[in-house]
């Protein structure tokens, strides 16, 4: 069944591993969100410039062409941009200084619980 409540709640998934972004993408839609995605930190930025404004950025941090860090550094180059809460979700064991350094909203380990993932949806996306 689906929660009509979030339709008009746009994430977007950036991640370069195509099974991870379609499993996070079935899971956030069966809930009623609204998914784009991106392969890498340069797409991602691609589609924020040319319109998608999410409620909520779901970041892996190593990624090939752009990484999870580089895409913050220029996610926070733009305003209007910097405005979006990004969540770092990433498998690096101890990404602790990496992320420390960050302008990150939150940071969920892979493999993340269903419970979890949601949980930190909503929190963002209401």
């Amino acid at each position: 069944m689906r929660a009509h409540t979030n339709n008009s709640k746009l994430v977007l998934v950036v991640d370069d591993d195509p099974d991870i972004r379609e499993t996070v993408r079935e899971i956030l839609e069966e809930q009623g969100y609204r998914v784009v995605d991106a392969e890498n930190g340069r797409e991602a930025l691609g589609r924020l410039r040319a319109g998608s404004m999410p409620d909520l950025i779901l970041l892996d941090l190593s990624m090939p062409v752009m990484s999870g860090p580089e895409f913050c550094s220029e996610q926070q180059k733009d305003p209007k941009l910097s405005r979006i809460p990004v969540v770092v979700v990433t498998a690096t064991g101890s990404p602790d200084q990496k992320v420390a350094k960050l302008p990150i909203n939150g940071l969920l380990r892979k493999p993340v619980g269903l419970d979890e993932l949601l949980g930190t949806v909503q929190r963002f996306c209401g």
